[in-house]
């Protein structure tokens, strides 16, 4: 299966949470804003949220400084 993360094509071996991909891509304990098909999620439903073939991912990541 494929998604689309950040604007590329991102192979995926099974249907993922949202939790185990940001994990798989080192994000797992990073502060960040995920919206999957356009829609964001909060945190709580990162380990809810199953993705399917071709959803279209958005990982921000929030940095902190002046």
């Amino acid at each position: 299966m494929t998604i689309q993360l950040n604007g590329k094509d991102h192979p995926l071996d099974a249907s993922t949470s949202v939790k185990t991909l940001l994990e798989s891509v080192g994000l797992g304990d990073k502060p960040v804003v995920v919206e999957v098909n356009h829609k964001a999620l909060f945190p709580r439903e990162y380990d809810q949220t199953m993705l399917e073939n071709g959803d279209q991912v958005e990982i921000i990541t929030i940095a902190a400084g002046g």
